[in-house]
């Protein structure tokens, strides 16, 4: 039996063509898409409701039971048909979502958009902790992995916001002490602990903070920005220099230019450029 399927199997793909591989890939594609919009929502419970029905009639006419198979495909009609009143709006909003896609930019627009909505959510978290003197250190990885620093603290695994970068950091709270690792524009973990630096000639104005993200950023590429509890200035560390007094504006613009470097110069040229212009002031 098995020699025999395996046999079909092979006949079977000795008729496949390329543009066969190619129909099954797109029709692949289609069905994850549509799971990927009615994921978590109503219409998700419905189609699940559906597939099993599909799966009922499917045996119920192997097994040759006449009246229950009579019963579930006169049901499936009535379903589709309910499915398509009752979850009008799912079904519309889906389309407007295929709708809005720009199929010129799809490869590359949508980093530059990723890129940007992170840094913008880090500004904005940075300057509303800054004007209420809230101490923060944000970590953003790169190239270099700092799997060791993340496992130090708590793995959260969430979507960057700067709502949620200020609610970790308020005083007090379990989190708010300690680093916040971002990669791939997820907060990955918080109360990371970060290595001190061990230059003893820096000023005494910079606190465990600023030398937390000297010491990272002397041992890995990340990026660190820093918000005092002291002053509420904002600072930005790149490769064992860090540049202070950062406004939303400029904070956000550094951000986007470093990791846009990532993906468009090679990694050491980039990071020896930055070091340059991120020459650190007492």
């Amino acid at each position: 039996m098995f020699e025999a399927l395996m046999s079909d199997i092979a006949l079977t793909l000795s008729f496949l063509r390329l543009t066969d591989i190619i129909d099954i890939a797109i029709v692949a594609f289609v069905f994850y898409k549509l799971s990927s919009l009615v994921r978590e929502t109503r219409a998700g419970t419905l189609i699940k409701g559906i597939i099993l029905l599909l799966i009922f009639t499917w045996i119920s006419d192997v097994f040759e039971l006449t009246t229950i198979n009579y019963l579930l495909r006169n049901l499936m009609q009535f379903a589709l048909i309910a499915f398509i009143v009752i979850f009008q709006p799912e079904l519309r909003r889906a389309l407007e979502q295929v709708g809005r896609v720009n199929f010129s930019s799809l490869f590359t627009q949508d980093e530059k958009n990723d890129t940007e909505l992170l840094a913008s959510e880090i500004a904005s978290a940075a300057v509303a902790m800054s004007s209420r003197r809230i101490g923060a250190l944000m970590v953003i990885e790169r190239e270099t992995k700092i799997g060791d620093i993340v496992r130090t603290g708590c793995e959260l695994n969430a979507d960057v916001s700067s709502e949620l970068l200020i609610n970790i950091f308020i005083p007090n709270t379990p989190l708010h002490d300690g680093a916040v690792i971002i990669r791939d524009n997820k907060i990955i973990a918080a109360r990371c602990i970060l290595p001190l630096t061990p230059n003893e000639t820096l000023s005494r104005e910079l606190g465990t903070r600023h030398r937390a993200a000297l010491g990272l950023s002397e041992s890995s590429d990340a990026a660190v920005i820093v918000v005092s509890e002291e002053t509420g200035k904002i600072s930005f560390t790149l490769g064992g220099n860090m540049s202070r007094n950062y406004t939303e504006d400029s904070l956000k613009k550094v951000i986007i230019k470093v990791l846009a470097s990532d993906s468009s110069d090679n990694n050491d040229n980039s990071l020896s450029k930055w070091k340059e212009r991120l020459k650190w002031k007492k």
